[in-house]
């Protein structure tokens, strides 16, 4: 290598205006055809290719496009398809494909996991049925066709052996080991057949080295590279970390492989002082992640030379590549499309295609110099102090109350068990008593008119009628089936995060901002980009109406600041915890509002809570502490009298359960309908004395459940929760769901807390 090179991590899939998704769902549906669905495909993989050598990028990613997800490639590349799919061995179909991620009539879906700390999901390989083999070469097919069709030599990416195996199910801790060697001679083929084809630089991605890991797992490390180093001596593998920074910075540079690449910028500045006190071997690369690959801002390129700088002490510019932190999948594909964005805001944004200018502009400065690119310097430099001087990053009411936090008391007026007699005597609820998490069915006629009121097509007072209609026939349905707390439906709200963002101050919304989810579901997260302030009232209307159905309690819902925080794009020149503050100051007027017109049980969500967790442990405390502190400041200054609800999505439980207790909810909903087993076993191991409802059913699934299976999945849960604190409920919202389901699965779910509730009383 002669000079510092450009490179790319991963790039997005889903296309500047989602074609991706359109082409998806088309060929699901059976409006087009597979080989027109393959030709659209081919067509818009190939144009993220031109797109990022036209960018100036050097070394191109191939093999990261996915019609799915990377993983789920991985685990068809070696034929790993559970049984259930009646997979007869070779290349996977692209029915098969499909029908493991998402399920057939007589086969349910492979799960569906977070990807690290993003708010990306793979698709869990399972490995207990199968016997892995390389049924087909997909980097190699990648590489060939990029060659090929644009004469590119880009550089296939790989999802490596360790982490592969740390990200699937199926074996036992013990069997760890033992099943990443089944993989390796399979990786060694992959490698040995892309040398054999020329191929230069492979990257193989092993982010698992970002988390906390043992000595154990590093010697496997040692033994894995060493392996596929033989098996192709000339390939340039570069081991890719990202999402933090790595623990055994000495033993991960010396790893047998030709280049390592490190996160320098959500690594806390570990990475970078660690390469300075040791050093980086002189016969390897670096590839320096100096671009946020998760973050929509733009980078001040000043400070990033400087940085780029730091590096070069410890790295000459003949072992340097620069590239963004991680894949650019996280982020949406281009700024070029908003159209109707303040321009101050505009010019400080960077979307996938704008971080690829700037890694290029990056590389040029290092190549001939930083007066090579000193006008785009100040541009950027100009942008960013635009942003953050102005008046919506200084907003003096919020910055006075953030001054002001040590005066906020973050406890309630009195401890649980006060509130709780206190609440009985005000609800007269019965033992056991039944309610939902919050929405209810949203049907196409639901989203037809307010798309025809955001068009403008219906005026405020319509829409309006249109909504209480809709909330007075579900309250009557919620009487009618006999839940003892109701909720008004949510039928006003897209999004559980968007319907607040809108309503707050220092938040904007994109018009074509999409990232990929799942599967083809894209969502388009909102930018906190300035102060969060409450302008104005944002679900009183509704709640307040609701209750004037119904001598029934009605809860206030509202999403919880952990949970907006973590599903948007969080402005970087404060930090994440002082803008949840402000969220929090924020929701805290909503909830004494909602108090003051009567609502005496108001839900905070926060199903996003676990998911923010950092990837390394020893940063938990602060990242929970914090939580717990931004949750308390929305909720802790109602009255005794009025009952504070959280929802949940489980996800190791017991890993969090100190914090959960700290949040100090009167009741808190956890989504377990999948794990029940798992959370009961937590139960007996943890004591939780405040109110609690275990999801009982499934609402992800369309069937309605067993009046027995509910009674059975109530009776395990009374085994080690009190039954004057047991809440029945299902396991989340119901938006998703059919109207006729919602109801038969609600009435189940109604009639097994009766007859339980029964039981307990006749043997009292």
């Amino acid at each position: 290598m002669s000079s510092v090179k450009s490179s790319n991590v991963g790039y997005p899939r889903i296309g500047e205006k989602r074609e991706w998704k359109k082409a998806l769902e088309q060929f699901w549906a059976g409006k087009i055809e597979k080989d027109i669905f393959l030709q659209e495909i081919e067509a818009l993989r190939l144009g993220h290719l031109k797109k990022q050598r036209d960018a100036g990028i050097e070394l191109i990613p191939v093999g990261d496009f996915s019609l799915y997800d990377h993983v789920l490639d991985t685990a068809a590349m070696f034929g790993l398809v559970p049984k259930r799919f009646e997979y007869n061995g070779g290349p996977v179909s692209l029915e098969t494909y499909f029908d493991i991620a998402r399920g057939t009539k007589g086969a349910v879906a492979s799960t569906m996991t977070k990807w690290f700390n993003t708010n990306y999901h793979y698709i869990v390989p399972e490995l207990d049925e199968c016997t892995p083999a390389l049924v087909e070469n997909r980097p190699l097919q990648f590489y060939k066709e990029a060659k090929q069709k644009l004469n590119i030599k880009g550089k296939p990416v790989i999802l490596g052996p360790v982490t592969f195996v740390k990200l699937s199910k199926g074996y036992k801790k013990s069997e760890f080991k033992k099943v990443v060697e089944q993989f390796v001679p399979l990786y060694a083929t992959i490698l040995a057949e892309l040398e054999a084809e020329g191929v230069e630089w492979v990257q193989i991605d092993e982010p698992i080295l970002a988390t906390t890991l043992s000595k154990e797992d590093l010697a496997l490390y040692k033994e894995v590279y060493e392996a596929l180093k033989k098996a192709a001596p000339n390939v340039k593998v570069i081991l890719q970390t990202y999402f933090d920074s790595v623990d055994y910075y000495k033993e991960v540079v010396a790893l047998p492989v030709h280049g390592i690449g490190l996160d320098f910028v959500h690594d806390r500045g570990e990475n970078l002082t660690a390469l300075n006190k040791y050093g980086f071997p002189t016969d390897k690369v670096l590839a320096a992640g100096v671009i946020d690959g998760r973050n929509i801002w733009r980078e001040n390129l000043d400070e990033q030379l400087l940085t780029i700088s730091e590096i070069e002490e410890a790295v000459s510019k003949d072992r340097l590549i620069l590239q963004p932190s991680s894949s650019l999948l996280h982020v949406p594909v281009t700024v070029k499309s908003e159209k109707t964005i303040e321009p101050i805001l505009k010019n400080a944004l960077s979307f996938a295609d704008e971080k690829l200018k700037e890694i290029t502009l990056l590389t040029k400065a290092v190549q001939q110099g930083k007066e090579a690119i000193e006008k785009e310097i100040s541009v950027s430099k100009q942008a960013i102090q635009a942003l953050n001087g102005s008046s919506f990053r200084n907003h003096q009411d919020v910055q006075k109350e953030l001054k002001q936090l040590h005066s906020y008391k973050a406890e309630r007026q009195a401890p649980f068990d006060v509130r709780q007699r206190v609440q009985q005597e005000a609800f007269q609820l019965p033992l056991l008593p039944t309610t939902t998490i919050g929405s209810f069915p949203q049907t196409k006629e639901v989203r037809k008119e307010r798309l025809k009121w955001r068009k403008g097509e219906l005026s405020d007072e319509a829409y309006e009628a249109y909504i209480n209609a809709e909330i007075k026939k579900w309250i009557e349905i919620q009487e009618n089936i006999g839940l003892d707390v109701l909720v008004h439906g949510e039928f006003e709200r897209t999004d559980m995060v968007e319907y607040f963002g809108e309503k707050l101050g220092g938040f904007q919304f994109t018009k074509f901002g999409w990232v990929q989810s799942y599967g083809s579901r894209c969502v388009k997260p909102p930018l906190i980009y300035g102060d969060v302030s409450y302008e104005q009232a944002m679900t009183i209307k509704e709640t307040v109406y609701a209750q004037s159905l119904t001598n029934k309690p009605v809860k206030g819902m509202l999403t919880g600041p952990i949970t907006i925080l973590n599903w948007s794009f969080v402005r970087d020149d404060i930090s994440r915890y002082d803008v949840a503050n402000q969220i929090a100051l924020a929701l805290r007027k909503e909830v004494e509002a909602l108090e003051s017109q009567g609502i005496s049980m108001i839900q905070v969500d926060e199903p996003a809570l676990r998911e923010g967790l950092p990837l390394k442990r020893e940063n938990w405390e602060s990242y929970l502490n914090a939580a717990v502190y931004a949750f308390k400041l929305a909720t802790v200054s109602v009255q005794n009298e009025t009952q504070i609800h959280t929802h949940m999505c489980y996800s190791e439980f017991e890993e969090i359960i100190d914090a959960i207790k700290a949040l100090d909810a009167d009741v808190i909903s956890i989504e377990t309908s999948k794990s029940h087993g798992e959370l009961i076993y937590a139960f007996e191991k943890h004591t939780y004395n405040q109110g609690i409802g275990l999801g009982v059913y499934d609402i992800h699934s369309p069937r309605v459940p067993k009046l027995e299976e509910l009674t059975r999945n109530i009776d395990r849960a009374l085994k080690v929760l009190d039954p004057a604190l047991f809440w029945i409920n299902p396991d989340c919202g119901l938006k998703t769901r059919g109207i006729s389901e919602t109801v038969e699965a609600v009435k189940v779910m109604v009639e097994s807390a009766k007859q339980t509730r029964q039981n307990l009383l006749q043997n009292v």
